[in-house]
């Protein structure tokens, strides 16, 4: 099968031919682009092989193009891993020497020799990143695929080019890799590959926790994680690298009163939040959301299983479980957990005599994260029951609505009390102390249950009358001024 054709429509590809024609060296497009091209899937990152050495290539490649575009672009070089990447406006290039590499047991490190292309073909982790597209003259455009990769593409199987015990034993971060395919691909896993992933999950400790968590939120951001997730499960590597959200798996019934399984309802609440948000901490809260019911599970004989303060006891979870996974301890992290602990506040918001103090308690608490709350809670009806879906969706409508209307008269969100700490200090002449924090938390509950509007003009009396409560006395009075 020749793509001369397809490579014809990107002149970066005879500039490429150009210069690797110039220093008389084999070279061929690997992996992923190739993959790519034969999918039809848009790629701007393009791997590049050669009987040689990566790095001259890539140094002349820079300046074929300066001569054809007036400016040279930046080659970075990776001396120690025999590399160099080109970026041009449009793609990114990588180019590596053809190599051959073998590994010791105790890490996925491999001690590389030069090589030929078969050997660069041979040490790939599957059929189908084993691909390659020659860029010389005398065959340019010629497919090479030594291990039916074109077929797997057709079949759409996952598949290992060599043996797969050794495949997965060399590299096992290579476990997390075909799973991760097969999600984004939504392809199938060849058994014996899939026998081989589960027989070499082990492995999987020598590997950083930084690069399987890379992997993870790669499977997250699928169109259907959810697949990824199983393939993990049943592999027996979720156990290994997310223990917690295996917890949630299984039913227990005691006198004919069973709760749904909670693993596979995040799994379903991951997928619909899927179909509206490709935000990754977004979708992190729904991993999430009920990572703490196995840990407040009760049963009473009279209503059955309650997972009361599962919210709670989740936000509190989430800083240790993103530093384990050595996600960010930042404001990503506070999103998740904002969002975990709120999830249940706005199903009791849909009865007819709710008041505006707990809509505006809830605009207070989400501030700009009202709509990734809604979002998430929608994602959260998981009923087969589509009447009952429809019902509750509808109720969520009327939530929305109910926080729109009281937003736009009391505009609570993100709002900042008008009364400052300065302006306390100030006032009674005293410095930061537990009596400021008191005045502070009693004006904002006065705000949100409506007793006064955040104006100055109401909350200065009632922070004169908070402070002679506490037995302070007025030094300043800041209402003149």
């Amino acid at each position: 099968m020749n793509f001369s054709e397809k490579l014809d429509q990107f002149p970066i590809f005879s500039h490429l031919a150009k210069t690797a024609q110039s220093l008389q060296v084999e070279t061929y497009l690997v992996g992923g682009f190739v993959r790519d091209l034969i999918l039809a899937r848009p790629s701007k990152d393009i791997d590049v092989v050669c009987v040689g050495s990566g790095i001259q290539l890539a140094e002349k490649f820079a300046e074929t193009i300066a001569q054809q575009q007036g400016h040279k672009p930046h080659v970075s070089v990776f001396k120690n891993f025999g590399t160099a990447q080109v970026k041009t406006q449009d793609w990114e290039v990588e180019f590596v020497g053809a190599r051959k590499e073998s590994y010791r047991r105790d890490s996925r490190k491999p001690t590389v020799e030069d090589g030929t292309l078969e050997d660069d073909q041979n040490r790939r982790d599957f059929t189908i990143n084993a691909l390659a597209i020659s860029l010389n003259s005398e065959n340019f455009g010629t497919l090479i695929d030594p291990f039916d990769g074109l077929g797997d593409l057709k079949r759409k199987i996952i598949r290992t080019p060599l043996e797969p015990n050794i495949t997965f034993s060399d590299d096992p971060l290579r476990i997390m890799r075909g799973i991760r395919f097969a999600a984004q691909l939504t392809f199938d896993i060849h058994p014996d590959t899939y026998q081989a992933m589960i027989d070499n999950k082990d492995r999987l400790k020598i590997i950083s926790q930084e690069r399987i968590t890379e992997e993870l939120n790669k499977i997250i951001l699928t169109k259907v994680p959810s697949y990824g997730f199983k393939l993990l499960f049943y592999a027996e590597v979720l156990p290994l690298i997310f223990p917690e959200l295996v917890e949630l798996q299984g039913v227990e019934t005691i006198d004919g009163k069973g709760h749904k399984d909670n693993f596979f309802h995040t799994l379903q609440v991951l997928d619909n939040l899927s179909e509206n948000s490709d935000d990754l901490w977004l979708r992190w809260a729904a991993i999430l959301h009920d990572i703490a019911k196995p840990a407040t599970k009760r049963f009473h004989k009279k209503i059955g299983w309650t997972f009361h303060g599962h919210e709670d006891l989740g936000a509190r979870m989430v800083p240790s479980i993103f530093r384990r996974m050595k996600l960010p301890m930042n404001e990503h992290m506070k999103f998740v957990q904002k969002l975990v602990r709120l999830h249940l506040r706005p199903i009791p918001l849909v009865k007819e005599n709710i008041t505006d103090s707990a809509l505006r308690r809830l605009l207070f608490e989400t501030g700009d994260d009202l709509e990734a709350l809604m979002t998430l809670c929608r994602a959260d009806v998981t009923s087969k029951n589509y009447t009952r879906v429809k019902r509750y969706l509808e109720n969520f409508d009327t939530v929305e609505e109910k926080l729109k209307e009281v937003e736009a008269k009391d505009q609570m969100r993100n709002f900042q009390p008008v009364i400052t700490g300065e302006i306390i200090m100030e006032t009674f002449g005293i410095k930061p102390s537990r009596e400021v924090g008191t005045i502070k938390t009693n004006l904002r509950e006065a705000i949100l249950e409506g007793e006064i509007r955040n104006e100055f003009t109401e909350a200065y009396p009632l922070m004169l009358k908070e402070g002679k409560k506490l037995g302070l006395k007025v030094v300043k009075n800041m209402a003149s001024q």
